[in-house]
């Protein structure tokens, strides 16, 4: 796609909305074809299994990871350049909002992609979980919440008024990220052979983590061409979810990558669930799951926020550019989990027994 010719031909916010939009239809697809979720890949952790959900993952962080160096040592991609990487970030923040955001993804049984997903197929509590999410991480980004996430980030922040890039804290060469990357690879392959995951399978999970680098990679060569500022992101839904909300909450609407990400991914997972055969409506299943799911979206939004993106932004987007709070997220995340299924899915289905 020619970016220059884009920008002249609609402007510089629809051609950044038309690029999130396109990023989040790759990311739909893919998504609802591979059954791609960080919190079945954690219970499945949990449960002592290496099984393929966890493999699934584990292609898809590869995926992204080695499109996103390559792309970085290729020049179609600047990592320092990128927002995550160019502001402070917050090792409190990570730590904190990633176990408290890895309780909720077990209490909501799913990540904030999944549940988007999921409502695009016709699930009717993802609609409301995912609601209420974006509700609550638009407090915690300036909301009633605000201060309080403010007052937990601030107190320990990475040094210099920027991000710690791991390969170059760590003193390795620039390769080693795109090395690490095919060797997380082979193993999700070793992995998804031994669990007999289809080709199509495969190949969709693929398609997550590639669509991270397509947004990495479409806003950075936007941001190369145009006039005022852009901010170089790429997947996520906490700061995407919040501002799609009040895209059309407000009078005033502005466009941006943002904006077009959540509608993409939305179009994209519902013509790939109607074309499957797999878009039904589904409801709660009692009161105490609506409660549970609700309870966990509350604590995603405010999580995902504090720890400076969701399963997917920090996850799988900031860890394929190796920003170091993201990795301390992500890891946070898979502990609060973990200990949640421990604690309560596991010892709950013990006592049924």
């Amino acid at each position: 796609m020619d970016i220059l010719a884009l920008v002249e031909g609609i402007g510089e916010a629809p051609a950044a909305a038309l690029l999130g939009l396109i990023t989040g239809i790759v990311f739909g697809v893919a998504a609802q074809r591979s059954r791609f979720c960080l919190r079945a890949a954690t219970v499945e952790f949990a449960r002592g299994k290496l099984g393929p959900r966890v493999a699934v993952w584990l292609l898809c962080f590869s995926t992204a990871v080695v499109w996103v160096q390559g792309a970085d040592l290729l020049g179609f991609m600047r990592v320092e350049e990128a927002r995550m990487m160019a502001i402070a970030g917050s090792w409190a923040g990570a730590i904190v909002g990633g176990i408290v955001f890895g309780i909720g993804m077990v209490l909501s049984r799913g990540c904030p992609g999944r549940l988007l997903v999921l409502a695009s197929s016709g699930n009717l509590r993802s609609v409301v979980s995912g609601l209420i999410f974006a509700v609550v991480a638009q407090m915690s980004l300036k909301g009633i919440l605000a201060p309080l996430r403010d007052r937990i980030a601030g107190s320990w922040i990475t040094p210099g008024g920027q991000n710690v890039n791991l390969i170059d804290w760590s003193g390795l060469p620039r390769e080693s990220g795109l090395v690490l990357g095919i060797l997380i690879a082979v193993l999700a392959l070793y992995l998804s052979r031994r669990n007999r995951i289809g080709a199509s399978t495969l190949i969709f999970a693929s398609g997550v983590g590639f669509s991270v680098a397509l947004g990495w990679i479409s806003t950075y060569a936007l941001a190369q061409v145009s006039f005022d500022p852009v901010t170089i992101s790429s997947v996520t839904f906490s700061g995407p979810s919040a501002s799609t909300l009040m895209f059309f909450l407000e009078p005033v609407r502005v466009l941006e990558f943002d904006v077009g990400l959540v509608p993409g991914v939305v179009l994209g997972a519902g013509v790939s669930a109607l074309l499957a055969g797999q878009f039904r409506f589904e409801g709660f299943e009692g009161e105490s799951n609506m409660r549970r799911s609700m309870f966990g979206a509350v604590l995603m939004g405010f999580g995902a926020m504090l720890a400076g993106g969701c399963s997917i932004g920090a996850g799988v987007t900031g860890g394929s550019i190796f920003a170091a709070t993201a990795w301390l997220a992500l890891f946070s995340m898979w502990v609060g989990a973990v200990v949640t299924d421990l604690l309560f899915d596991q010892r709950a289905e013990r006592a049924a027994a």
